[in-house]
């Protein structure tokens, strides 16, 4: 049986999920920061090439804009960020805007958002099944 947080997406392309690894609440704790954050830390080994999707988690999309920031951490090949909230989703985005990341990106101004926009993001530009 394939790790819940690895799986394939219907047109074969992988999909992982870190935020329920069993490393991320230890990580969380020890950073000061939320689990959401934590859990891009451990996207780093899987980002060349990737696409990223964010669709709820403003600290995810600022903590991938601090990783990004270090010339040496791999670049995806897209990012869609579409964190949604009262509280950071606006400022998440808007530090992407101004961000210089070497990464196509794709997001939505403002507080609206989710993870609607996110998969449906990703689902048009991944190829789909055959």
């Amino acid at each position: 049986m394939r790790p819940w947080w690895r799986r394939e997406s219907p047109g074969r392309n992988r999909v992982i999920c870190t935020l329920r690894d069993a490393r991320v609440a230890g990580l969380a704790r020890r950073d000061g920061t939320t689990r959401s954050a934590a859990a891009v830390d451990l996207w780093r080994p899987e980002l060349a090439g990737a696409v990223v999707a964010i669709g709820n988690a403003p600290t995810a999309l600022f903590r991938l804009l601090e990783l990004l920031e270090d010339r040496d951490t791999p670049r995806p090949a897209a990012l869609f960020a579409f964190p949604v909230g009262f509280i950071g989703a606006a400022e998440a985005k808007d530090a992407l805007i101004g961000a210089v990341i070497d990464v196509p990106w794709l997001t939505l101004p403002g507080r609206e958002g989710g993870s609607a926009l996110a998969a449906a993001a990703v689902n048009a530009v991944l190829p789909a099944a055959s």
